[in-house]
């Protein structure tokens, strides 16, 4: 299996063959906490990214775990005044968010280079990157595994979410999102049920549950692979959520260890779970 920094280069070298131009940024192999960056050198990066007027499009390379320690560093008006692509998952669910409600702009939840664009990318991912990053398509989103009604009911609003433990760091600070008439998409990594019985319960507590217009729950790994006879995410949050009437889709179109669409935080989309669709309403790249 490659290596990371060998995954880099695959992920690159594929970006290339599709006709982009790669800039790495300055701090991109930084390792000075000896365990991460620190958080002036990885705000500089992003800072100097959006300030740079070559660059169109920012891919995360990775995730990892300390996402959320640059934010106070960040220049909220210089990203403001300098909008553009900003694409990964993961992690990036703390920057995805945290960037759409400081300033706007929508980001977007998709492939990063080392475990989307430097592994084996799907024809299917190939198709929804050019569709909705590079063409700035709208419309429904194809299905590429299997989808199902958990609560049925139709809803519209702006996308937020991602990862549901990262989403969780942004609780308590200036950078959580406002949750007023949105949907909610969430996905995980290595979770168990108990965790996310704990993690949904907080969000009731903090009462974003009473906000919403409707949840969509994407591929989870840990609880799915090898067909294992659950609970799942999905029955769990119905059951934390038993009060309620929003409704509630589970499509497996995003998460790790799975092919990815390209969901936009912020952008406006229709979910109709009777129907099991998701459909992008606005363009959210011109």
């Amino acid at each position: 299996m490659p290596g990371q920094e060998e995954k880099l280069r695959l992920g690159c070298a594929y970006l290339e063959e599709m006709g982009f131009k790669i800039k790495l940024s300055s701090h991109l192999f930084s390792n000075t906490l000896g365990y991460a960056a620190t958080p002036e050198e990885k705000a500089d990066d992003i800072n100097s990214m959006f300030a740079d007027l070559d660059v169109k499009v920012i891919i995360c390379a990775q995730g990892g775990d300390t996402a959320n320690a640059p934010l106070s560093l960040i220049k909220w008006d210089l990203i403001r005044q300098n909008p553009k692509i900003f694409l990964g998952l993961s992690d990036i669910t703390v920057l995805l968010n945290a960037i759409h409600h400081q300033t706007g702009l929508i980001t977007f939840h998709g492939n990063d280079i080392l475990w989307g664009f430097g592994n084996n990318l799907t024809e299917y991912e190939r198709k929804e990157f050019i569709r909705l990053l590079m063409q700035g398509q709208t419309g429904p989103y194809p299905a590429n595994q299997s989808r199902k009604s958990v609560r049925g009911g139709q809803a519209q609003g702006k996308l937020l979410g991602g990862n549901i433990r990262c989403l969780l760091k942004l609780a308590g600070t200036p950078f959580w999102p406002n949750f007023h008439n949105a949907i909610l998409f969430v996905e995980a990594y290595e979770i168990s049920p108990q965790s996310c019985h704990t993690a949904f319960h907080q969000l009731q507590q903090m009462g974003l549950f009473d906000q919403i217009q409707g949840v969509i729950v994407g591929y989870i790994d840990s609880m799915q692979r090898n067909e294992k006879p659950g609970p799942y995410m999905e029955d769990i949050l119905l059951e934390v959520t038993h009060a309620y009437t929003f409704p509630i889709l589970k499509m497996n179109d995003f998460g790790h260890n799975c092919p990815n669409t390209v969901l936009p935080v912020g952008g406006e989309v229709l979910l109709d779970a009777d129907a099991q669709t998701l459909t992008l309403r606005d363009a959210c790249v011109v």
